[in-house]
């Protein structure tokens, strides 16, 4: 059974807390001409096609390739039906390299926030709400930990625009290089709680998924989103299991206990 207040409460970044839909579509434009360098694009026409399919990507080097089967003219249904297929078929067919991907796309942010910090900041937006309900939390006995596959480094910055501060200890970004499962496991043993005391709020089912698997992390409270990132079929999913709670914006504003009302 939950706690009634977690101890210890585990956010996704993009999805959960930031919406930076325009930023991903425009650093994954400039990351594509970098590396598709003989390509020109249609930014509006691609653009709607990127938003809509967003939920199907699991980490950032995977924004360039979803740019290119886009390009290629992989339809929508197809990529969000098989993503995992698209995304392998193009990869190897083009000898793309992931490293080589997620370091273009990560240079593109760096040399904007470089050159034009105000104009990248702008591009994001964080959900109604949220902040306010960060910083009441952030006064309370409970901790605050941001597990996330974008860099840290762009987190701290967004957040640090808000007023927000989170040290190293507690932001776990793409530079963790471990699942967040494992994460969570390790951030159960640096706090000594026990699982019930940690609520995990993610925007990506197949993340929570994840930690619901591990017999190790029974009891952690798991909540979907509904504001980020997924689609209505993967929200109607939830429908029947007890387990993973589908959590709206207006209950996460809310005191704790409003989390896990029907």
């Amino acid at each position: 059974m939950l706690s009634t207040t977690p101890q210890v409460l585990a956010l996704d970044f993009d999805g959960v807390i930031c919406d930076g839909l325009i930023e991903y579509f425009q650093t994954t434009q400039k990351a594509y001409l970098k590396l598709w360098t003989q390509d020109s694009i249609s930014p509006d026409y691609l653009a709607t096609s990127f938003y809509k399919l967003r939920p199907v990507i699991e980490t950032g080097w995977e924004m360039p390739v979803l740019l290119r089967a886009l390009v290629l003219g992989e339809s929508e249904s197809e990529i969000l039906e098989n993503w995992p297929e698209v995304l392998g078929k193009i990869v190897q067919s083009e000898k793309l390299d992931k490293k080589v991907l997620g370091e273009t796309l990560d240079g593109v942010r760096d040399e904007w926030i470089e050159s034009d910090l105000t104009g990248w900041l702008g591009l994001h937006k964080f959900y109604g709400g949220v902040i306010e309900r960060l910083k009441t939390i952030l006064l309370s006995d409970t901790k605050i930990y941001i597990i996330s596959t974008k860099e840290g480094r762009f987190i701290q910055t967004l957040l640090a625009e808000q007023g927000i501060n989170i040290s190293d200890r507690y932001l776990i970004g793409k530079e963790s290089k471990r699942p967040k499962y494992e994460t969570i496991q390790n951030i159960l043993i640096q706090e000594s709680i026990t699982a019930n005391q940690l609520w995990f709020v993610e925007d990506r089912l197949k993340a929570l998924e994840l930690v619901q698997e591990r017999s190790e992390l029974a009891g952690v409270g798991l909540f979907l989103a509904d504001w980020g990132y997924n689609t209505q079929q993967t929200r109607d999913s939830l429908q029947n299991t007890s387990e993973i709670h589908l959590l709206s914006l207006t209950q996460f504003t809310q005191d704790f206990p409003q989390w896990y009302l029907p």
